[in-house]
């Protein structure tokens, strides 16, 4: 392809194009190849989102539960562990998704799902976590530091997890070149 040809194109062609002239991989290599890199990325959050919401779980047991949360922070709780359970199930997906579709040939359908389960995830962990912010500088210094923890975390997330990625996103890549 010509490079007017490839600066005229889908950017998923021009993405393709890229991926042959550098790496040298057919689409199903490159499929293999996104599998694997996304399921690893899976296992990097999913060991420390199920811990948080094993750890969420065995808070209501304790004895000072009730007496240490307010009516609000008992629903910001459920709230968390909602979406700690929520992103557990989603950070997981792919595994499923990948033993259901096994020798289907339907790998591209698995990675592009599982792309978007691992989204989903990554924000759902993301309120979680800022939840658990909230929860614990609430019992430990009152609401006004809850609520200020609460803000710095959900901003902090925003700005490395989504601000930061699509700043590098629109920088050069495979495709925004033409080569």
């Amino acid at each position: 392809m010509t490079a007017a040809g490839a600066a005229g194109s889908a950017p998923a062609e021009r993405d393709g194009t890229w991926n042959w002239q550098a790496r040298h991989e057919t689409p199903t290599q490159r499929l293999d190849r996104n599998w694997s890199t996304l399921i690893q990325e899976t296992r990097v959050v999913q060991t420390g989102v199920q811990l948080l919401t094993g750890f969420l779980l065995t808070l209501p047991f304790q004895s000072r539960f009730e007496e240490l949360l307010s009516t609000p922070m008992r629903w910001l709780y459920l709230a968390t562990v909602a979406a700690s359970i929520a992103a557990t199930v989603f950070l997981v997906a792919p595994v499923s998704a990948h033993r259901i579709l096994f020798r289907r040939h339907r790998l591209e359908r698995a990675v592009t799902a599982a792309h978007r389960f691992a989204i989903a995830g990554l924000a759902l962990l993301g309120l979680a976590l800022t939840g658990v912010a909230v929860l614990i500088f609430d019992v430990v210094a009152g609401l006004p530091a809850g609520t200020a923890a609460g803000s710095a975390f959900a901003l902090l997330f925003v700005v490395v997890w989504v601000v930061h990625p699509w700043q590098q996103r629109r920088g050069t890549g495979p495709s925004d070149t033409e080569s």
